[in-house]
């Protein structure tokens, strides 16, 4: 099977011109079928008080009301989306911006009430990997934003790092998929106090002794969880670190297999 790999960027890169920049170059020297996702968060929610939408926040989840869901269309998929593409564009990538609902490429479900309502959120139904795949056979790269719909005309919000995972699964029925997760970090940690403890290979049976020793914690506990959700449903292999990743020259980074 030809490989796929599918790249991850968050908020923090995109907001830092010099980051971007550095990543934008890093992926167009990427060499075979790629796809980029992203964020935007930060970005949204400054663009928000500008226009005096609040922002409400439940333990560091956004709440989509009608109006942020409108924040959120501009400013993923208008302004980051198409500012990247034309970057790319003029690194030689023939980048298409997309939401999941171009092409039919990504339905979700509206995520359902509990404890509380997150809004116009969706959580991933389908990948249409035919849909997608089509588009990366005819020269394309895919830029993916954090936007899916549920196939009755409603867009919604949803996790980046989600869309990133079950596109490299939908993907893995044609494709070699690797997913890359670039953050601020240089991968996992085996002490969160020292930057440099990275971990560089984490497969299921370290995994667990690192649950038992109480070193995934936090924040990085769903991230992980997330990794070998996708592992288990067709994914090879997971890459997390900062952008240098992606370079030939550097190994100081995370890979998660099974």
């Amino acid at each position: 099977m030809k490989k796929l790999s599918v790249i991850k960027i968050g908020g923090n890169i995109i907001e830092d011109e010099n980051a971007l920049s550095q990543f934008l170059k890093l992926f167009a020297d990427l060499e075979g079928p790629k796809i980029l996702v992203h964020g935007g968060g930060k970005r949204a929610t400054h663009i928000a008080a500008k226009l005096g939408v609040s922002s409400k926040m439940v333990n560091g989840r956004r709440i989509t009301d009608a109006d942020s869901l409108d924040v959120i269309t501009m400013v993923y998929g208008g302004l980051v989306n198409k500012n990247i593409v034309a970057r790319l564009q003029a690194l030689q990538v023939n980048a298409i911006g997309l939401s999941g609902a171009d092409a039919n490429s990504i339905s979700s479900n509206k995520r359902p009430v509990a404890e509380v309502d997150f809004g116009f959120v969706g959580d991933v139904r389908e990948v249409n990997h035919d849909a997608v795949d089509l588009l990366i056979r005819s020269g394309f790269t895919p830029v993916f934003c954090a936007i899916t719909h549920d196939g009755k005309g409603q867009l919604l919000n949803t996790n980046a790092d989600t869309i990133a995972s079950q596109i490299a699964v939908g993907m893995s029925e044609i494709y070699e998929t690797s997913i890359y997760y670039c953050f601020e970090l240089d991968g996992v940690l085996s002490d969160i106090n020292n930057p440099n403890s990275v971990i560089k290979h984490i497969d299921k049976m370290l995994y667990a002794q690192l649950l038992d020793q109480g070193i995934i914690t936090d924040g990085m506990l769903p991230k992980l969880e997330n990794c070998f959700d996708a592992l288990h449903k067709g994914v090879k292999s997971i890459h997390m670190g900062n952008t240098a990743m992606l370079s030939k020259e550097n190994n100081n980074f995370t890979i998660i297999t099974l």
